[in-house]
């Protein structure tokens, strides 16, 4: 029966919305043949309706997740129930490049998913719709806010000058590592050292070129250690170091190699050339500290019979 104009006007509003909207609108039959392909499709992808018509969806978009996909579509197609992604989940189902000014800094858009089950006259579902959702703006916003609270949870971490982990978050990890010994009893070694004679560099040179040798200290001792090793900055001058598994031996070893560095280097400051030397304290963990703030006491008296010994260079605590 012929549709007179009256009853044709609404479905022409609706081709016109469905071309219009900002939404991706593509319908599949269950081989994968693009049925639908609006407009918002068409203007993202670059290709018409009429060229996509009837080809199968993944010779056109080979990157398109086809295990994936195929698993999605046909679980819609068996339970005749809609599904939903985000792009949280999967970044994006096609590859279409950002095109948001304010997103900008974004390469490609950030979709979400929905796909629907489409039946026909007999019930049985033959199609399915997907509608492709532009969340570029959102899932930029969010994020460059992740992003916001990484680096300051990194802030909050480690020391400015140095970059290496401040005195707070060190400490924690010394008693973490207190406490891994009193449960496994590993062996694991404490070190604390600091620049001879500072003082005199700030007061002779200033406190930014002290700061270039601070920088310099931290730089040069953390070059020297192993990935498992954890250093930070005690405060002002002083540095801190775990080394987990190894014993007082391994640890002077360790130290006498980054003592030898930083006396055999010189800091280039738009001042003057600085040479400087370290003193290394070391205290293996034996027994004897009932706490972790007794480890690290142990290791500041080591320190200090290295100021004491002459400076540049390395004491166990005995």
């Amino acid at each position: 029966m012929p549709i007179n104009e009256t009853e044709a006007q609404p479905y022409h509003w609706l081709v016109d919305m469905l071309e219009s909207v900002e939404v991706g609108l593509v319908v599949l039959d269950l081989e994968f043949r693009v049925q639908v392909w609006n407009g918002f499709m068409e203007n993202h992808s670059g290709i018409t309706a009429s060229k996509i018509h009837n080809r199968v969806l993944f010779e056109l978009f080979p990157d398109i997740p086809k295990a994936w996909l195929t698993r999605k579509v046909d679980a819609v197609a068996l339970l005749n129930t809609r599904a939903f992604t985000s792009w949280e989940q999967r970044p994006y189902l096609f590859r279409f490049r950002n095109t948001r000014p304010i997103t900008g800094t974004e390469d490609y858009m950030y979709q979400n998913l929905t796909i629907s089950p489409l039946s026909g006259s007999s019930g049985q579902v033959e199609k399915v719709c997907l509608m492709v959702y532009d969340v570029t703006d959102i899932a930029s916003g969010k994020r460059a806010l992740e992003r916001a609270n990484e680096q300051l949870a990194r802030l909050s971490m480690t020391d400015r000058l140095t970059g290496l982990l401040n005195r707070g978050t060190w400490e924690n990890l010394v008693g973490a590592e207190f406490e891994r010994y009193r449960r496994y009893g590993q062996t694991t070694s404490l070190v604390m050292f600091d620049i001879d004679f500072f003082k005199k560099v700030n007061d002779n040179y200033g406190h930014l070129t002290g700061d270039e040798v601070i920088k310099h200290t931290a730089a040069t001792a953390k070059s020297n250690l192993r990935q498992s090793d954890s250093i930070g900055r005690y405060g002002g001058e002083e540095f801190g170091v775990i080394l987990p598994e190894t014993d007082a031996e391994g640890s002077r070893i360790i130290c006498e190699r980054i003592r030898e560095s930083i006396e055999n280097s010189v800091v280039q400051t738009p001042i003057a050339p600085i040479r400087y030397t370290v003193s290394i304290g070391i205290a293996q963990l034996d027994g004897t500290a009932k706490s972790y703030t007794k480890w690290m006491q142990q290791a500041d008296e080591a320190l200090y019979s290295a100021k004491n010994a002459g400076r540049n260079c390395v004491v166990v605590y005995k």
